[in-house]
C-alpha cells in the first residue's frame, strides 16, 4: 500500500526487504526452537519409580508377586509366549520374560488389596 502511494520506485523494494529479513528472522528462531528445545513434558513420579515384583522359582512351579493399581475387574494377566503382561487401572501396562514351557499356564489368580499373586505351572490336560 505505501508503495502505491510513493511515486518513486525504490520503497517498493525496500518493503520487500525489509517483509524478507523479517521471514528468515523468524524461519531461524523456529529451527532453533525445534532443535534445541527439550520436552515439557516430565514423567510423574509413579511413572519414572521401578516396578517391583517378586518371582519365585519352584521345580514345578513359579510363583509370581507383584502391586498392580486399580480393582480386581480391571486387573488384567496373560502369559503368552515366555511373556508375563499385566494390565491394571490407569494406563498401568507392564510386560515380565518369565521362563517357561509352551505347557505352562497361570494356574491360580489372586488380587487383595492391590498385591496380585499368580502361580504359573503345567496345565493339565484332559
Amino acid at each position: 500500500m505505501l508503495s502505491l502511494r510513493s511515486s518513486q520506485g525504490y520503497v517498493n523494494f525496500i518493503l520487500i526487504g525489509i517483509a524478507a529479513m523479517i521471514m528468515i528472522y523468524w524461519v531461524r528462531v523456529l529451527k532453533k526452537m525445534t532443535v534445541e528445545s527439550t520436552p515439557q513434558y516430565t514423567p510423574k513420579e509413579a511413572d519414572t519409580k521401578n516396578w517391583v515384583y517378586d518371582l519365585i522359582k519352584g521345580e514345578k512351579e513359579i510363583i509370581f508377586v507383584a502391586e498392580v493399581p486399580g480393582p480386581e475387574d480391571q486387573v488384567t494377566v496373560r502369559l503368552i509366549d515366555k511373556i508375563l503382561y499385566v494390565r491394571g487401572s490407569g494406563h498401568f501396562s507392564k510386560e515380565v520374560p518369565i521362563e517357561t514351557t509352551p505347557d505352562m499356564g497361570i494356574h491360580d489368580f489372586k488380587y487383595r488389596n492391590g498385591v496380585l499373586t499368580l502361580r504359573i505351572k503345567k496345565l493339565e490336560t484332559l
